[in-house]
């Protein structure tokens, strides 16, 4: 497992990878390059500068998160085609720079969805949560428009601003789509760019839906144990993985997160780990990494990854606003960092105490080797 943390560049960023390499045990950041549109190809240029300011820190670009599906590709309009050959420009151009993990999702219109962006906690934190009454008072206009209100003057991770400026042609646009034409132009976009994912060793990594259920009447697929399945079928490729993001799908408590974990071995190629508290049906807050503050149980968690072998890209994932820190929402430094260090506490625990038990076997077999050559040999 190598831990590393997301990093939004320079111009975009409160935190500097200065304090990123300043965090025990983190060796690399996930990033992307955030000033170009979604659905241009990437140049190589970019691309490699992007890694030496990366690698002039002592850090390594570990994978990129994201790198965007156009709206073209998951309606399946008539000028995909032309988007996904910019997508597979891209890939070759990050495959021949070495970069092998990519983060992508498939949600229709919106990204993550939150009702409250700085939820005060009873530790006198905020955070982020999701309260599906007050999002049912809302339309997609309100909510874009609150969501922004509360960004700290920061771009908001994944929210595309100049895209959502059209977003009642783009809801229009979705109008037809439902989840099972998602999930066949998600199938078409797969088989598309797998070639080129084989070809350069590119693991295509899906984020779960966040929240895992429809906003706005809008369908989300992948969801939960089931979906993930059937997202692992339509290309049958090593390289065709998910994100384990515990949160997205944690928001939902009917989603078994170690299960999932078992069900998705060898597809995992990146984890985003993290806990949720739920308040209630279609509501959550999230909160801090340590499973006593939240819902989830994150050494189980992390038992279930470490059972499976799991040795890709881990982070931590959205924090609280802590000690009077202003960043973008979920991304502040301090929190992200105590999450870091408590996931590779557990990390180093499940080490330890696995190396410990095969200390044990061998000790036990080695007692019963001499005993059985005492025994031969007494007759």
């Amino acid at each position: 497992m190598r831990m590393t943390m997301r990093w939004f560049g320079r111009d975009r960023d409160s935190v500097s990878l200065n304090q990123i390499r300043q965090i025990p045990g983190v060796k690399g950041v996930v990033s992307s390059l955030y000033g170009v549109p979604v659905g241009t190809a990437w140049e190589t240029e970019q691309i490699r500068a992007l890694q030496r300011e990366i690698e002039a820190s002592g850090l390594v670009l570990a994978g990129i998160e994201s790198l965007g599906v156009p709206d073209s590709i998951k309606i399946g309009s008539p000028d995909r085609e032309r988007h996904i050959e910019a997508y597979l420009t891209s890939l070759e151009r990050l495959g021949e720079a070495g970069v092998h993990l990519v983060c992508y999702n498939f949600m229709p219109v919106f990204d993550w969805t939150r009702s409250d962006l700085a939820k005060l906690r009873r530790d006198g934190a905020t955070a982020m949560s999701y309260d599906q009454p007050v999002i049912d008072r809302h339309t997609p206009y309100t909510l874009s428009a609150s969501m922004n209100r509360q960004s700290n003057g920061y771009a908001l991770a994944g929210w595309e601003t100049e895209r959502l400026r059209n977003l009642e042609s783009l809801l229009e646009q979705y109008q037809d789509v439902n989840a099972e034409t998602l999930f066949s132009n998600l199938e078409y976009f797969l088989h598309r760019i797998m070639p080129v994912c084989e070809k350069y060793e590119i693991k295509m990594a899906i984020h779960p839906d966040d929240p895992p259920w429809p906003v706005f009447n809008l369908p989300r697929i992948i969801t939960g144990k089931e979906n993930l399945l059937r997202l692992i079928r339509l290309a049958d490729s090593p390289f065709n993985g998910v994100t384990l993001c515990t949160g997205s799908l944690g928001a939902n408590p009917g989603n078994d997160i170690p299960d999932i974990i078992h069900a998705l071995s060898g597809r995992i190629h990146f984890a985003h780990v993290r806990n949720v508290r739920h308040t209630g049906p279609g509501c959550f807050e999230e909160c801090a990494h340590f499973s006593q503050d939240g819902s989830l149980d994150m050494f189980k968690i992390m038992q279930a990854l470490y059972a499976i072998g799991f040795d890709g890209i881990m982070r931590p994932d959205h924090g609280r606003a802590i000690w009077g820190e202003t960043s973008m929402p979920g991304y502040g430094l301090y929190d992200r960092a105590l999450g870091a260090c408590y996931l590779n506490g557990l990390w180093e625990a499940l080490e330890k105490s696995s190396s410990k038990k095969t200390e044990k076997t061998e000790e036990i077999e080695k007692i019963e080797k001499i005993e059985k050559y005492e025994f031969f040999n007494f007759f």
